[in-house]
């Protein structure tokens, strides 16, 4: 995105490290432009494939969350193969998150959160922390976005889904 949400998670967290990996050159600029204004040094920016870099560059169980926000939904259903949240994207995150690590995925798109949910059904290595079984609130550590809330302006409701990294088989 324009990674807003990095920055200000960062920011209200400063004894926290964020890394923000985006392909989209205009949001990694104005991601850089927004940490020099505020002085925050404990994001480190990636622009690369989302895939490659955590195939590539990231060790396993090295990170302690990561958080998704308003992924392109990809709404055409010849595009679903295009979908960054599948079976195989889950599967590298489980090993590359710690055990106890959190997941949290946010969206839009209704269609894409339902779809959001059964691929982390599948995922053994995840638990569920939406008492419902389902979707949660809005964590307080999640900004708002810009995707967000064009999302609103439309009248799409957003879906929190919030999940653990467990032992599982990968673990």
């Amino acid at each position: 995105g324009d990674g807003d949400a990095t920055w200000r998670m960062a920011q209200a967290n400063p004894r926290e490290n964020y890394l923000g990996v985006e392909v989209h050159r205009p949001g990694v600029g104005r991601l850089l432009l927004m940490l020099e204004r505020h002085e925050l040094e404990n994001v480190r920016v990636a622009c690369e494939d989302a895939v490659a870099f955590l195939e590539h560059r990231v060790p396993p169980a090295s990170l302690d969350g990561v958080r998704i926000y308003f992924p392109d939904p990809w709404p055409k259903k010849r595009h679903h193969k295009r979908r960054l949240v599948n079976l195989l994207f889950v599967a590298l995150l489980a090993g590359k998150l710690k055990v106890g690590g959190i997941l949290h995925l946010a969206t839009d798109w209704l269609p894409y959160a339902e779809h959001m949910l059964e691929v982390m059904r599948d995922a053994p290595d995840f638990e569920n922390l939406s008492a419902s079984g389902d979707y949660c609130p809005k964590p307080a550590w999640r900004p708002d976005t810009k995707y967000e809330r064009r999302g609103e302006r439309l009248g799409h409701p957003v879906r929190d889904l919030v999940f653990r990294r467990t032992a599982g088989r990968a673990g």
